[in-house]
């Protein structure tokens, strides 16, 4: 039995690695280009692959609202909500949050809700009005267009309207007070010439009917023409050309037009204060506004008393002030006598003989200048009007303003 010897086995293995080793050169390098070329065309690979991820845009997913809406909604004057299938809102303009239509993502108004939903169900265009209550806010009266907006989607568009209302009403309560007030002296004058055909043959029943008959045509008059300044008032902006106002002038016309009145009661009108004032304005609707107030003072006055009418100079604000020494208004109705044909107690004051008409022209006027009128008054003391109008400082103040 041969065995082989121990290191001839390990020098043919060790002469069969170094066969393997020792390649040729030239092999090796194939070898390498072939790994070289292989780990580059992965490289390039996967940089094409990655790129191509980077530029592909994503799909855009189908959107909700149609195209352009948000743009369109943005302009609208109206208040604007888009509301889909399950009632959320999924858009609405500005003028709608503040309106109070929405609140989150749902219709806060319940009538309005049922609106879409009926839409909703028949396609059919709609429009309605709705009164919008809100804890701790006025009512609100607006009209609703409720249309479907595609398939799935409903639009409405509402109005506030309670400008217009409130306009409405004060027209409408206008005329009747006008009606009222002109159906007066007109059925007092139509009676006391009955009374005085029927009296014809007492001389003395006539020459008082006849008295009657033109205190009354008076009070008529001067109704219609308040009537018609009222109206004047309204339809003209005493800021489209606004001039210089001299309040002297103003308050000694606004005294000489009650200056009969006042004699015939011997009531001294007053005139003190600050001198040589402007103010900026229409000078007729300033010589209304105080005339007003002369012959309110005068009217509402006891006999043998004064009228004190002064001028004072606040801020940039010029202050005129009507005082008497008259009847006094009560306290629970002072927030009323501006309002058109009121009249304090017209049955305990019927002497007087007022429209309820001046102090409203008053307040107009203040309004419109940029002013304010305020009342102090007791009962039995007299009462204080104060008519609060901007300055005008002339050109000469203008000047220095100017200078540096």
């Amino acid at each position: 039995m041969n065995v082989a010897k121990p290191g001839l086995a390990e020098g043919v293995l060790g002469g069969r690695l170094r066969t393997i080793l020792h390649v040729d050169p030239t092999l090796q390098a194939f070898l390498a280009a072939v790994v070289g070329a292989f780990v580059a065309g992965a490289a390039v690979l996967a940089w094409h692959v990655s790129d191509r991820q980077q530029h592909t845009v994503p799909a855009a997913p189908e959107p909700v609202l149609p195209y352009g809406i948000g743009s369109v909604l943005s302009v609208l004057r109206s208040s604007a909500v888009v509301v889909d299938e399950a009632d959320v809102v999924l858009k609405a303009s500005a003028p709608a949050y503040a309106l109070g239509l929405v609140r989150g993502s749902r219709l806060v108004s319940e009538a309005l809700a049922e609106q879409v939903s009926a839409v909703r169900r028949d396609g059919q265009i709609r429009e309605t009005e709705i009164l919008m209550t809100r804890p701790g806010a006025p009512s609100r009266h607006v009209t609703a267009r409720v249309a479907p907006l595609g398939s799935r989607l409903v639009l409405a568009l509402v109005e506030d309207r309670t400008r217009e209302r409130r306009i409405e009403e004060v027209r409408r309560d206008f005329v009747a007070n006008v009606s009222h007030e002109l159906k007066t002296p007109v059925g007092a004058i139509r009676l006391l010439s009955e009374a005085m055909v029927d009296a014809a043959d007492d001389p003395e029943a006539v020459k008082r009917f006849a008295a009657r008959m033109g205190t009354e045509s008076d009070r008529l008059s001067k109704l219609v023409q308040q009537i018609i300044e009222l109206s004047r008032l309204q339809a003209d902006d005493p800021l489209d050309a606004p001039v210089a106002v001299h309040l002297d002038d103003v308050i000694r016309s606004a005294v000489d037009a009650s200056a009969i009145d006042a004699a015939a009661k011997r009531i001294q009108v007053a005139i003190g204060g600050t001198g040589d004032v402007q103010v900026f304005g229409n000078e007729k609707q300033v010589t209304a506004a105080v005339s007003n107030l002369v012959s309110n003072a005068v009217s509402y006055s006891d006999p043998d008393s004064t009228v004190l009418v002064t001028t004072r100079i606040d801020d940039g604000s010029v202050d005129v002030s009507v005082v008497d020494q008259g009847i006094g208004i009560p306290a629970d109705e002072l927030d009323r006598i501006f309002e058109r044909f009121y009249r304090v107690d017209p049955a305990r004051h019927r002497s007087t003989g007022g429209t309820g008409l001046g102090l409203s022209i008053v307040k107009h006027v203040a309004a419109t200048h940029g002013g304010e009128v305020r009342v102090w008054s007791a009962e039995g003391q007299g009462s204080t009007f104060t008519l609060t109008l901007p300055q005008h400082f002339g050109s000469e103040r203008k000047e220095q303003e100017d200078s540096p």
